[in-house]
């Protein structure tokens, strides 16, 4: 016990003066009011009352005058203010990363583990000094400090109460560094982290901590089953049927029976069951499938084995539109051209003659045969064959004879599912990719199939006549011109399956808007701000969405999913390291060490006062 107010000494000597103050008030000889009365008896007890004026005699009420005396003492002890011994110790500066990743839904622990990490830091808040400030942030993908830097514990636990988490992973880096921004040229400043510790720790800051690191970390089991992968996309010769690719991992140490269901807008179009073997990554592919339009979504149930984070056991997808795609074809006739574009009932196909150009009216994709004329407005991506030698956005290089696709990117969408390797050209001519392009095809002398961007417009430019080749007698030919139509359509319509939570989502929306509104997956709506014709929000929760704005027919729909393979390791840490540095264990948190002890002092004041004056009264110390 020590006293933060007035010292010892001076506590002594008021407390004294007080004292000796009180006892001669206390033994001055009574004025007696002079009164006439008729009686003998009287005079007695008058005389009495006299004989016992003397110095000794006035302590006879000493029950009174040790009344008056405690409370004199509780008074002046109370201006000394005295703490626990605890409590000497220097003020600190604190900032708490409290984890809202998904991991922290995991429900190995009583509720979650967010729960239980809330619980902890309301204990840390109990055990604060009353000279400590500590600060609140939210810590998950983003972060946002949740309370300022203060002292008052009952702001403190209302910030506590405000934590959810989120369908993101964490970023530690982001959270050390808001820590470092927040407690620099502060002594005794302190961060501690409260987390499962599922996550990758940095291994270096952008600047030393410069503060006490600790960590607290909750959680107990690992077993976990998640899908890590959606996405799906359209026959480009059939758009009512689709492919679904799925990934499901076992992130636990045992194995697990599960049970996959896929559902097209809300039906059932795919059970099945599979084992998955621990650290096993499982994909499956999906084809020929048909029964949605607009959604689809992915579930598992786990049927022998533990799954403790349900968060990642959903995920969904948002099936590409099937609208009409304009497509405007300038050429001076090609019948294999025009034959593979019959194959795709969703194409509204305009053919005109090179001098014709351009016709009028808005166009998604331009097939230019043997000719570059400059682009025109609203005319969209370009697909060149035989590109001229001016013109066109790549340059010729050399001549090719009796040559073909030695080599080609078997990811792109555009060569998706095709075999290229006997292909044979007569002649044509390499093409000189520059910065920023991608060479899809090439044989042994150089490019001939390259894609890129020019003033913001997609182009796929093809170095030969496909005429003076047999790829126009293969499949291939027909699915590298819808496939290039489909990727073109495709990405001037942003299209995605889904977005991943955690990151700043930028959403077309109509120029000269400011606002638009965003649905989230719970039914909830919030106005969200639009930059040069993008609307920006920060994702945060899987699921559907919807964006609309004045004027908007329809919403703008989308999926959004967590998909993150490290948040769904969800095995506790027991300990953190960062940047090779161990984190301590939290201490100097010990309930009490706020205890201020003189509002107990007046407490007793206003108690023995009270008694003094029920002794009063009952004549007890009169």
């Amino acid at each position: 016990m020590f006293l933060a107010g007035l010292p010892l000494t001076t506590l002594l000597l008021v407390g004294g003066g007080v004292a000796l103050a009180t006892v001669v008030l206390y033994i001055l000889k009574l004025r007696r009011r002079p009164v006439a009365v008729p009686f003998a008896s009287l005079w007695e007890r008058v005389l009495k009352d006299r004989e016992a004026s003397t110095f000794f005699s006035q302590l006879k009420r000493w029950l009174s005058l040790l009344l008056q005396l405690a409370m004199l003492a509780a008074l002046v002890l109370a201006l000394g203010d005295p703490r626990p011994e605890a409590s000497a110790l220097a003020a600190r500066n604190l900032v708490v990363l409290l984890d809202s990743s998904a991991s922290m839904a995991a429900t190995d622990v009583d509720k979650n583990r967010l729960e239980l990490a809330k619980k902890k830091l309301l204990e840390l808040i109990s055990g604060l000094k009353s000279e400590d400030r500590m600060l609140i942030a939210k810590l998950d993908a983003n972060v946002r400090a949740l309370s300022p830097l203060t002292s008052e514990t009952g702001v403190l636990r209302q910030a506590v109460e405000r934590v959810r988490w989120t369908d993101t992973a964490l970023d530690l880096q982001q959270g050390l560094s808001f820590a470092q921004d927040v407690l620099r040229g502060l002594p005794n400043a302190e961060v501690i982290v409260i987390s499962d510790g599922a996550f990758v720790a940095p291994a270096s800051l952008r600047d030393p901590l410069g503060a006490k690191l600790s960590f607290v970390g909750v959680g107990k089991e690992s077993d976990n089953l998640a899908i890590t992968e959606l996405s799906a996309r359209r026959y480009p010769l059939d758009k009512s049927r689709y492919e679904v690719l799925l990934a499901l991992e076992n992130t636990g140490k045992k194995a697990a029976l599960v049970e996959l269901s896929l559902f097209g807008d809300g039906q059932v179009i795919d059970v099945s069951q599979l084992r998955v073997e621990p650290g096993e990554r499982v994909p499956r592919f999906f084809t020929d499938l048909a029964g949605a339009s607009q959604q689809l979504e992915a579930r598992i149930r786990v049927l022998e084995g533990k799954d403790y984070l349900p968060n990642d056991n959903r995920a969904f997808a948002r099936m590409p539109e099937r609208r009409r795609a304009k497509i405007l074809v300038v050429t001076p006739g090609n019948t294999y051209l025009e034959a593979a574009l019959l194959l795709d009932e969703y194409l509204d196909v305009t053919q005109v003659e090179p001098s014709a150009y351009p016709p009028s009216g808005s166009f998604d994709v331009t097939i230019l045969d043997g000719v570059a004329p400059p682009a025109a407005p609203n005319t969209g991506a370009r697909l060149f064959l035989n590109p001229p030698a001016s013109g066109s956005p790549l340059k010729r290089g050399p001549r090719l004879e009796n040559f073909g696709f030695d080599t080609w990117d078997r990811k792109s969408p555009v060569l998706r599912f095709m075999d290229l390797l006997d292909v044979q050209v007569a002649s044509g001519y390499a093409l000189k990719p520059e910065p920023g392009d991608h060479v899809l095809g090439q044989s042994e002398l150089g490019p001939i199939l390259v894609s890129g961007t020019r003033a913001g417009q997609s182009f796929l430019s093809l170095g030969f006549d496909p005429r003076d080749s047999d790829l126009v007698l293969r499949v291939a030919w027909p699915l590298l011109i819808l496939n290039a139509i489909n990727t073109f359509v495709e990405q001037d319509a942003e299209y995605q399956s889904a977005y991943r939570t955690g990151d700043i989502w930028r959403l077309r929306v109509p120029a000269g808007l400011e606002t638009a509104d965003l649905k989230r997956p719970d039914g909830s709506r919030v106005s969200i701000p639009v930059r040069e014709a993008r609307a920006e929000h920060f994702g945060e929760y899987a699921g559907f969405y919807q964006l609309s704005w004045a004027g908007a027919q329809v919403p703008f729909s989308f999926a959004a999913n967590l998909q993150d393979s490290a948040e769904s390791q969800i095995g506790p840490q027991s300990e953190l390291v960062v940047a090779g540095a161990k984190a301590q264990i939290v201490s100097g948190f010990e309930p009490g060490l706020r205890q201020r002890y003189w509002g107990y002092l007046l407490i007793a004041v206003a108690f023995v006062s009270t008694l003094e004056w029920f002794t009063y009264h009952r004549r007890l110390t009169v």
